[in-house]
């Protein structure tokens, strides 16, 4: 496992830098996972399942510079760092660099991961003519499918039109034609429907031989978020409605523990990316860089633990709607805050409650700091639950991805838009949602409705709210706090210029 993992990090350097250099001779370069399996024995059919485990690996390798990129344009979260990173700042309020580097770094992250999967998917299909269990080769290819259309789903709404890549040649890539938004979507939901029918009928946490990996259902909540961009509702609901109908998912009932160590493997979640240290005090550890996240000044719990960069904070608006809500659950897992945080919310809010403290439900206290006045708490990771031994933040969590109480507002949210559904209502799907987070039920759900549970169940996750309200046309709610948001232009981001430089498709299309 340990020899994959070294390959793949290896070959994930090599496409970052190959799509990332503006020297075009790169492209007829050979793969360097090619040079790898030269003189491979394909009737060795055990070692197939190493490619699927090189795939997973990919898709944890995650580039850490894609989440806050896709996710910092919603009226959710405003960006911590004050003084630092002017060009991540600009891009909080509509005003885009083409030489932003976390831009660049987005696409190559990305594009490195597409063209890894297809050569594992050139690689299992050698594996399979060489007579390897044609079932479990193709279930491999299905299960990085999945990871494929989830990528592309992040790529096309940072860009719209977007590369779909036809091989693990990178030079192959001068040749295809830009496809459009709602052509990838299309794109997505055929590749759910090609590997739906060969995964596993289990939750991904029911599985024993990749432990969380990929199952139906996640295939399943791709293809639902894939309509869903394109507005196809009936699609929609009939994904999440399988999902629902299986009856093998719940809400976990503690919301703030969903992110935390119980939340890891947990039967809410569809996909997530895991991380370990394997329960050791030193040695290995595969880790999110959850430093993006963490506090610039804190007391921890335990002593000795690390803070981080200070560079994502929920934003007052946030705060204020849903102190507006009468919501305590969701807020407090949602928001850590600091004492300036607390002056600045009574100042604007003087009937804020008295339970809100910068001294987390685990004994974390959270100072002020130069950078920002609230954190992610989602995104945090309490000292106390850190692996003795250990003190990097974040160290040992999970990133929840896709999860239950998405599946049931995405069905919520079709229904409201047009679809019918025999398998739950608009209101049972919300209500099921509210009644975790101590809310009362609602009764005739509109849509309106439902984007405000959503806003309050999911903030800070996934850009979902800047994704919502820009597939509504409710746009206006980006404009706040000095940002101006132009719907015929804000959208998408540009191409970064280096990748310009290198594909000339790009160049043609600005």
């Amino acid at each position: 496992m340990k020899a994959i993992r070294n390959i793949q990090y290896g070959a994930m350097v090599f496409f970052g830098l190959l799509l990332g250099s503006s020297c075009s001779g790169l492209l007829d370069e050979p793969l360097e996972n090619q040079q790898i399996v030269e003189g491979t024995d394909y009737t060795q059919t055990q070692n197939m399942v190493l490619m699927l485990y090189g795939a997973y690996n990919q898709l944890y390798d995650f580039g850490w510079e894609v989440y806050p990129t896709l996710s910092v344009r919603g009226d959710d979260i405003d960006i911590g760092g004050r003084g630092d990173q002017p060009l991540f700042a600009q891009a909080d309020s509509f005003r885009y660099d083409r030489n932003f580097w976390a831009m660049n770094n987005s696409w190559t992250s990305l594009y490195s991961d597409l063209i890894y999967w297809q050569g594992a998917i050139e690689e299992i299909q050698k594996y399979q003519e060489a007579g390897a269990n044609p079932t479990t080769a193709q279930q491999y290819i299905a299960e990085i499918k999945v990871m494929q259309g989830f990528e592309y789903l992040q790529l096309a709404r940072l860009w719209g039109r977007i590369l779909i890549i036809p091989s693990s040649q990178p030079r192959d890539l001068f040749n295809v034609e830009l496809s459009s938004f709602e052509e990838v979507m299309q794109h997505i939901s055929t590749l759910m429907d090609e590997a739906i029918p060969l995964l596993p009928d289990m939750r991904p946490n029911q599985r024993s031989d990749v432990r969380g990996g990929v199952t139906r259902y996640t295939a399943l909540a791709v293809k639902a978020l894939a309509n869903l961009e394109m507005k196809n509702y009936p699609a929609v609901a009939d994904a999440t409605g399988q999902i629902i109908n299986s009856g093998l998912f719940i809400l976990e009932p503690d919301f703030y523990h969903l992110f935390k160590l119980r939340g890891k493997l947990n039967d809410e979640n569809l996909l997530e990316f895991q991380y370990s240290d394997y329960g050791t005090a030193t040695g290995t550890s595969n880790k999110y860089l959850w430093d993006f996240f963490g506090p610039t000044s804190w007391t921890p719990a335990r002593g000795g633990a690390s803070g981080g960069w200070g560079f994502w904070e929920p934003s007052m608006k946030y705060i204020q709607f849903m102190l507006g809500r009468n919501e305590r659950e969701r807020l407090e897992t949602t928001v850590i805050f600091t004492p300036a945080g607390i002056s600045d919310l009574r100042n604007a809010y003087p009937n804020a409650p008295e339970w809100i403290s910068n001294t987390t439900a685990d004994g974390d206290v959270f100072n002020n700091s130069v950078r920002t006045k609230f954190y992610s708490g989602k995104h945090y990771w309490p000292s106390t639950m850190l692996t003795e031994g250990r003190t990097a933040y974040g160290e040992n969590k999970n990133f929840t991805v896709i999860r239950y109480a998405e599946v049931l507002l995405m069905h919520a949210e079709a229904l409201t838009s047009g679809a019918t559904s025999s398998v739950m209502t608009a209101d049972a799907a919300v209500n099921a949602v509210r009644s975790r987070a101590g809310l009362g039920p609602l009764a005739g759900v509109t849509l309106d409705q439902v984007l405000d549970e959503k806003l309050a169940e999911f903030a800070g996750e996934w850009g979902i709210r800047f994704y919502d309200v820009v597939r509504h046309d409710r746009t206006a709610e980006l404009s706040y706090g000095g940002r101006t948001y132009d719907a015929a232009t804000d959208r998408f981001y540009p191409y970064p210029l280096e990748q310009q430089d290198l594909l000339p498709q790009l160049r043609d299309a600005n």
